[in-house]
């Protein structure tokens, strides 16, 4: 018997051990991580046996108990034993952000790990960032066969109350829903009131999953990740799924802190210099060579980087007969595009997902061979697990051939511009070739905005064209909307052709407004209602401010601006007359600046120190 127990604790105690182990572990056991500043505290584990987190924020509770959980061939999450866990440990980044909102961004977070076996063949990974008002999770799934795999997901957002949801998908409008009332989906990201909190619902680094929409979960205090297109996500031996992010503040502006978290989430891109890229506003021609001429003289008198042809360029563009390696006879484009190389403007073409798909390899030599500048991506599919994947793969080839891009209709921002720089912009909005009204401008700011970069496609009214039909607010709002809303490629005049802009004084906020930024405050606002962003670029400060439906006023906290500097400020504004009006004002950090919109109406300032004007 004494042998018989010696070889028992020798040989089979070990493993017996690792069983207890991982029992306590998988039982009831929780960890809690405590971002840097000790204002925000994400809670893991399984003490029910099911893997799933909770949130708080500065003492009070934002999410219940959440679920973590994706399903593997079938095999969930719940059915998983937790078999370690590394504890936090403190990051620091910092990183240069040259086509930003600001010169650099920093991160300090402390990240986590869950260790998760569901089969033996397959093992789960759970990584957690967490960041003072932000956090972040995801999955990581590695089978030790190479058999294909399908991955679903089930992870939840319970929160303590039913929350205000701004729910929208794609381009449409935005509409309040309650979440016990909620019957349709929203996209990511997705702004939310809850309990006189303001939260947001986010994703980051989205490569070649699937897109991801929120859905009513089990209650009406619940969001449950739904997939509106595959009904799972293909992979063999490895994938890691996006980021999903919570961020949360006190007040709907203070949420601005997490607009640049898919970025810091993002890989850095490859070594190398990226300097030839060229952020910059542009105006769209009409399909013919003077056109093309008059828009290239535009740019330069009015400070433009380039020009665009659009659709039809080589021929209807959902027609597979129509060839992106042709132009139409009105156009030609070799003359245009040396015109433009003459004046330092850059030549953009749109071609659509047809031909881009049919034709990708063979149109980007060409078109480096042309002297083409960038391309605009139409009608993508940025849906599915095959159209992201095929994006992606397109995005990193349009890189190599040194072009910048914009991609646009349903696709949004993850996070890749942080990874492959040229790709400056997107859609994935309601902009004013929709006809959004100053409501849905002033809920852009809170919301879509917060992802990232998003391409307006902004028209402005000039003697010949109001353009009644998609501008919905007065041009005080169109110059100012320039400031709030963030894009490294600005479509200003989208339908007006440039002869046709005799009104110099309107127009003159756009000769001087740059795209990318040194560094910017959100300073006021509350959804719908109002905004005031202030940005810098180099020496001079530009504020854009916006009303809502209603009129609009706040007082703004100059202390930004360097101290002991005098600053002349240019003030343009809606006047009484359907105009802008110029005015001029001398301030410095210690002022505070009154704003009174009237509805619709906005306000663009630059601020300039004295004697730089």
């Amino acid at each position: 018997m004494s042998k018989m127990f010696f070889g028992l604790k020798s040989g089979i105690m070990p493993a017996l051990m690792c069983l207890l182990l991982c029992g306590q572990l998988s039982a009831q056991r929780s960890y809690s991580i405590v971002s840097p500043g000790r204002t925000t505290v994400l809670t893991t584990g399984a003490p029910d046996g099911k893997p799933g987190y909770q949130l708080s924020f500065k003492g009070k509770k934002i999410t219940g108990w959440s679920a973590l959980d994706i399903a593997v061939d079938g095999v969930s999450l719940r059915n998983a034993k937790i078999t370690r866990y590394d504890k936090p440990v403190l990051h620091r980044e910092s990183f240069a952000s040259p086509l930003g909102e600001q010169d650099s961004l920093h991160s300090v977070y402390q990240q986590a790990r869950l260790y998760l076996q569901t089969t033996a063949s397959l093992s789960v990974t759970i990584d957690f960032r967490v960041m003072d008002s932000s956090v972040a999770f995801r999955y990581a799934v590695t089978a030790t066969d190479a058999a294909p795999h399908a991955l679903r997901e089930f992870t939840t957002f319970a929160f303590p109350a039913s929350p205000l949801i701004y729910q929208y998908n794609q381009e449409s409008v935005f509409t309040p829903t309650s979440v016990d009332t909620f019957s349709a989906t929203t996209d990511l990201p997705v702004t939310m009131e809850s309990d006189g909190m303001y939260c947001q619902v986010g994703e980051a680094v989205n490569f070649n999953y699937t897109k991801a929409e929120l859905a009513r979960g089990a209650d009406g205090n619940t969001l449950a990740v739904k997939f509106p297109q595959d009904t799972a996500v293909l992979f063999q031996r490895h994938l890691e799924t996006p980021w999903r992010t919570v961020s949360v503040a006190g007040s709907a502006i203070a949420l601005a802190h997490c607009r640049s978290l898919d970025l810091k989430l993002a890989g850095a891109p490859a070594p190398g210099d990226w300097s030839w890229i060229r952020p910059g506003k542009l105006i769209r021609a009409q399909l013919n060579t003077q056109s093309g001429l008059d828009c290239i003289d535009f740019a330069v008198k009015h400070h433009f980087q380039y020009i665009m042809f659009d659709a039809g360029w080589y021929g209807a563009e959902f027609r597979s007969s129509s060839d992106p390696t042709q132009v139409i006879p009105a156009i030609d484009l070799p003359k245009v595009i040396a015109y433009g190389k003459q004046h330092n403007i850059g030549v953009i073409l749109y071609v659509n997902y047809i031909g881009l798909k049919a034709r990708l390899d063979e149109i980007l030599p060409l078109y480096k061979q042309w002297g083409v500048a960038g391309l605009k991506f139409g009608f993508v599919d940025g849906l599915t697990q095959s159209g992201l994947t095929w994006l992606l793969q397109a995005v990193q080839k349009v890189q190599q051939y040194g072009f910048v891009l914009n991609i646009h209709d349903n696709y949004k921002p993850t996070g890749l511009s942080r990874t492959y720089p040229v790709l400056l912009t997107q859609e994935g909005i309601r902009g004013n070739e929709n006809s959004p009204d100053a409501l849905h401008n002033t809920t852009l700011p809170f919301t879509r905005y917060l992802a990232g970069a998003a391409d307006f496609t902004y028209c402005f009214p000039n003697p010949k064209n109001s353009f009644s039909k998609h501008i919905k607010v007065s041009k005080g709002q169109q110059l100012a909307l320039s400031v709030v809303y963030y894009s490294p490629l600005q479509a200003i005049f989208w339908y007006g052709q440039p002869n046709d802009y005799t009104n110099e004084e309107e127009i003159e906020f756009y000769n001087y407004v740059p795209t990318t930024w040194s560094e910017s405050h959100y300073l006021a606002g509350d959804i719908g209602k109002g905004i005031a962003v202030a940005r810098r670029k180099a020496d001079t400060w530009y504020v854009g401010c916006a009303a809502g439906l209603q009129d609009w006023q706040s007082t703004l906290d100059l202390s930004f601006l360097r101290p002991g500097i005098s600053y002349t400020v240019t003030v343009y504004e809606d006047d009484d007359h359907q105009s802008i009006r110029k005015r001029t004002l001398r301030l410095t950090n210690v002022d505070k600046l009154p704003v009174k919109i009237a509805a619709k109406g906005g306000q663009a300032f630059i601020f300039r120190p004295a004697g730089h004007e």
